[in-house]
């Protein structure tokens, strides 16, 4: 059912690219009616234009704030033409059809990033913008609702083709995109409320996101994914390489949460699956790397590299010898980028501007959405106790903390060996605890035969002593786990009877 266009309504917040939209609106003789600064850019393009307080016999009052919200504009916009009551309605009141809105709002999300004033914050929450669109959308049978100037060359088309009027499959489209507008527009201000209150777990919980991209596909071919960011992207640059998958994807942030727990500027984060399978904090970054993948070469074969510095020429060299999906850094310099870029497929991510602020993490089943706080406050001497009679020495301390920085990024049950600010074994995922310990062990005397001042972590306490017992008669010298087990005691007890150093978180650290 196609509608013809009388009448336009336009009151944007982004008045770019109005030209050639007026253009097409002139040429099918529809009139305009516009508000305040798009009233006064509009005339200021040489196209005629009603401004609102003329076309309701109504001035803007409270500064603004009430122009549009009048029974003219939303009696135009809602009534059903095809409807006898609402015709009479609109007579009797000496009301017009309004058949086309094209509304933008108030820039709230952009004001975040410029300001903390309240004030200003409040002032940018679009009121009448909102209002107007709900309504032309709501009544999509009869109105046509524009929400973005990128939509602009779709309307121009659909009135070229139907002579000024348009269809109704696409008002409803349009009536579709609005409505997720509004929605996103108000979720946005819901969350920013719900910040400034302190208001972690609101009673209904709304949760935005822009497309940032549709994946080449799931966790398997035949499962369709995409990738969506509560800012305008993911603050990741895709510099080079195919196009990237929802494993992919998972593996890029689990290797920048880890990455990002290591000190600035230094460190190297090899994942596979998620789980990290090697990670060294060495100053030099060409020894970084090389310690990293020693820690399980096998494992790192067609994994992801995360380096917490820009890499240059030899560094590149070294990771051009291998098979890897992803390379992550904060740049890189132009000898390495050439020489990476000359394998086609190897995407190289530049994630100089990655952050991870967010305090929420959201995991979904169905219907459900479960969340949580995210485990990612930085460890210092003060989150953990000695209680051995042997005290570590500093060290064995700087190891120990690095080794259970990495531990809380493996899947539990995990454990981690580490010497040097690098790992040299790593057990994750294993329903027992003991197995853990023994993978970790294996994956060390396979790959790192003589390794010395060995320390271990624990993601959660041993519930016996076979779990320490293993690992010291392994080589390790000083373990560190979290407390609350009722044999704590017998742990501490062992410790003391093998001379090693022992030191209880002051919390746990699960991954599931």
């Amino acid at each position: 059912m196609k509608k013809k266009i009388k009448t336009a309504l336009i009151s944007v917040s982004d008045k770019s690219n109005l030209k050639p939209l007026l253009n097409i609106l002139k040429k099918n003789k529809i009139k305009i009616i516009s508000s305040d600064g798009t009233y006064k850019e509009i005339k200021k393009l040489k196209f005629n234009c009603l401004e609102v307080c003329d076309f309701t016999n109504s001035p803007e009052i409270l500064e603004g704030r009430v122009k549009t919200l009048h029974p003219k504009i939303h009696g135009g916009i809602l009534n059903k033409r095809d409807k006898k009551s609402h015709l009479r309605d609109l007579k009797d009141n000496g009301f017009e059809n309004i058949d086309l809105v094209v509304v933008n709002f108030y820039p709230f999300e952009n004001t975040l990033k410029k300001t903390k004033n309240h004030k200003t914050i409040i002032e940018n929450i679009d009121i009448g913008g909102p209002t107007m669109v709900r309504s032309a959308a709501k009544n999509y049978n009869d109105v046509a609702v524009i929400t973005s100037s990128d939509q602009y060359e779709e309307l121009i088309q659909e009135l070229k083709k139907f002579k000024g009027s348009t269809s109704l499959s696409f008002r409803e489209k349009l009536s579709r995109i609005a409505f997720t507008e509004t929605a996103y527009y108000d979720s946005v201000i819901s969350d920013y409320f719900n910040k400034k209150t302190d208001t972690i777990f609101p009673k209904k919980k709304v949760i935005h996101g822009n497309l940032t991209e549709q994946l080449r596909y799931g966790e398997n071919p035949h499962q369709q994914s995409a990738i969506y960011s509560t800012s305008s992207n993911t603050n990741l640059k895709q510099i080079h390489g195919k196009q990237l998958s929802y494993n992919n994807y998972n593996d890029i942030f689990s290797a920048l949460t880890i990455s990002r727990s290591l000190p600035k500027g230094k460190g190297t984060v090899i994942v596979k699956h998620a789980n990290p399978c090697g990670v060294s904090a060495k100053s030099n970054h060409l020894e970084s790397y090389k310690s990293a993948l020693s820690c399980d070469p096998v494992s790192a074969f067609g994994g992801i590299v995360s380096c917490n510095f820009k890499i240059t020429k030899n560094l590149a060299i070294e990771l051009n010898k291998l098979f890897l999906e992803v390379i992550i850094a904060n740049g890189f310099d132009n000898y390495a980028s050439k020489l990476l870029k000359t394998k086609k497929n190897l995407r190289l991510i530049d994630g100089t501007n990655y952050s991870s602020n967010e305090i929420l993490k959201f995991r979904s089943f169905d219907q459900d959405i479960m969340v949580q706080s995210e485990d990612l406050n930085l460890f210092s001497n003060k989150n953990f106790k000695i209680v051995s009679k042997k005290r570590p020495s500093s060290k064995q301390l700087k190891d120990l903390i690095f080794a259970f920085n990495v531990c809380r990024y493996v899947k539990s049950n995990a454990i981690v060996l580490a010497s040097n600010e690098t790992t040299v074994g790593i057990g994750s995922g294993q329903p027992s605890r003991l197995d853990s310990c023994q993978i970790a062990i294996d994956k060390m005397k396979k790959f790192n035969l003589n390794s010395y001042n060995l320390v271990a972590a624990s993601d959660a306490f041993f519930p016996f002593v076979d779990g320490i017992e293993k690992l010291v008669q392994s080589g390790v010298k000083a373990v560190v786990q979290p407390s609350g087990s009722i044999r704590d005691k017998e742990i501490i007890n062992f410790a003391n009877e093998t001379d090693t150093v022992l030191l209880f978180s002051k919390t746990r650290h699960f991954r599931h």
